[in-house]
């Protein structure tokens, strides 16, 4: 018998009070979002550095094109097998997978092999990828919209929270006590199970039971079509601006690790440092999220929240073109990573609001499907071709004049999108009023 999404959510709150709550499901996200983030902040700086130890920065534009070739073949693997399992097994069967393969991997790094390094780096990047997307994708079956716009700031707080506290650790547990570097995988073992018991959690008291949604769904469109982009100036816009900060990040990050690199020889001070700067970059998005994206949009608006993180990358990489130092290195990493993912993605967010929200699915799963990696490749190509393939060679400090070039045709198309986001508004408050 098929039962409407409206019948099912009444079934799910007379069958599961826990779900009347908003603020205890809320609660209960909260630290799921926490845990995970907390994780995969404990795995990344190990990643880093083990893999700059054993096969040193300069190789780090391959592993970037094996992560993102790896992840094409993957995702959609996992997501034909999300759809014909249940949502609630495959968390906890994602958890258990992780927390395995983690005990291997420390196990195969009790001998320095690259090769053990090269796939642990793919390995934590692609279980980052699987355990968001799965974190965001039960979020998006547990609240209804109007739910949804009221905690889910609250809930996506608790990332860079976890991120903060996960950074914060890996170096106490360094600093303080006898682990090293790999030990820090049976440690994120025991988060994961913390995660893994609180899905449990979560599924006994019925968070997994979905409530009613929307479900935006074309018949005969593939959804990973890019030519559909081509036909909307507007959000063919959005599109390369949003790739442009993809192909500009490798360049940044290939300078910070570099730089990283030279700094710091020894392989526990460097995870340490690289856990440090996890938890500073984290805590520079929340401070940002909280205190200054809702400054400069009341104040200044969408736009000015676009120009920002340009701006900031080309003052950086400008520093580091005159001084090549670790300084200016972490200071155009932050202005990366940091507001990417803090008041740029707020701003973008605010750019889909007049758009049909067909379009909007249909962007959104071409370009962080594809878009986003396909640039990353393009990006560590750049990187190769300047510093090993061609027959001039660049240095490391020299890259910032492709970040600066990059930025500049950022800020030029920012602009360009000023005019055409003022006439998206009057479009949709026009059809509103209507």
């Amino acid at each position: 018998m098929f039962i409407s999404a409206k019948e099912r959510s009444r079934i799910c709150s007379i069958r599961y009070p826990a779900l009347r709550k908003v603020w205890l499901r809320s609660v209960f996200l909260f630290l799921n979002f926490f845990l995970i983030t907390m994780a995969l902040y404990h795995l990344k700086p190990a990643s880093r550095s083990l893999f700059i130890d054993l096969m040193g920065a300069d190789k780090l534009p391959y592993v970037w094109i094996g992560t993102a070739v790896s992840m094409i073949i993957f995702i959609p693997f996992y997501n034909r097998m999300v759809a014909d399992r249940s949502r609630f097994h495959v968390v906890l069967g994602t958890c258990m997978s992780v927390i395995v393969l983690l005990l291997l991997f420390r196990f195969m790094l009790l001998k320095e092999n690259g090769l053990t390094a090269v796939a642990f780096y793919i390995f934590v990047d692609i279980s980052g990828v699987v355990l968001v997307e799965q974190f965001w994708s039960l979020c998006n079956s547990v609240y209804n919209t109007e739910d949804g716009k009221r905690w889910y700031g609250i809930v996506g707080i608790g990332g860079p929270l976890g991120g903060v506290v996960g950074g914060w650790t890996s170096v106490l547990l360094l600093r303080h006590t006898h682990l090293q570097t790999p030990d820090l995988l049976p440690m994120t073992c025991a988060v994961i199970l913390l995660t893994f018991n609180l899905t449990w959690i979560m599924g006994k008291i019925g968070l997994y039971c979905e409530v009613d949604s929307p479900l935006i769904f074309v018949p005969g469109q593939k959804k990973n079509n890019w030519r559909f982009l081509s036909k909307n100036r507007y959000l063919l816009l959005i599109t390369v601006i949003l790739l442009l900060a993809q192909l500009a990040s490798p360049l940044v990050d290939y300078q910070f690790l570099k730089t990283v690199e030279s700094n710091y020889p020894d392989r526990e001070l460097r995870t340490e440092f690289l856990g440090f700067f996890s938890a500073v970059i984290n805590l520079v998005a929340i401070i940002v999220n909280i205190g200054i994206t809702p400054v400069v949009h009341r104040g200044f608006g969408v736009i000015a929240g676009l120009l920002i993180q340009p701006l900031m990358m080309t003052l950086c990489s400008f520093g580091f073109l005159l001084h090549p130092t670790l300084f200016w290195g972490t200071a155009a990493k932050i202005s990366d990573r940091g507001l990417f993912n803090s008041i740029n993605r707020a701003s973008k967010e605010l750019l889909y609001i007049p758009i049909d929200p067909v379009r909007i699915y249909q962007a959104k799963a071409w370009i962080d499907m594809f878009g986003f990696r396909i640039f990353k490749v393009f990006g560590s190509l750049l990187i190769l071709s300047v510093t090993n393939w061609l027959p001039f060679r660049m240095n490391v400090k020299d890259l910032g004049w492709f970040t600066v070039c990059i930025c500049a045709v950022w800020i030029i198309l920012v602009m360009i999108l000023k005019q055409d986001y003022r006439m998206m508004i009057r479009k949709f408050v026009r059809s509103m009023s209507g």
